[in-house]
């Protein structure tokens, strides 16, 4: 069964979809910095050279926007987008 297949397959379930739905935002950041980090073209490591920490903590910090066990900080996500030269945007959008 392909990836695609099994997503699917999982959306299909009951209350699947909605959770799935609710994490847009993170996977949408998620996205965005890894686009970013492209582009830029670093590496963990060099991104957390940068930052003044070590390559797990940048792997961690791209891994928690799909896991959920851990919010970076806004300080650290505002550091780890100036390391790529960009610079952090929060928005408040109503529904």
């Amino acid at each position: 069964m392909s990836h695609n297949e099994l997503k699917r397959k999982a959306l299909d379930r009951n209350g699947v979809k909605a959770e799935y739905d609710a994490l847009e935002p993170e996977f949408t950041l998620l996205k965005s910095l890894l686009s970013a980090r492209k582009k830029a073209g670093l590496s963990q490591a060099e991104i957390a050279k940068r930052m003044g920490t070590k390559p797990p903590a940048i792997t961690r910090l791209e891994s928690s926007l799909t896991s959920g066990k851990h919010s970076p900080s806004l300080a650290t996500l505002k550091k780890y987008v100036e390391v790529l030269g960009y610079r952090l945007e929060i928005r408040i959008v109503q529904n």
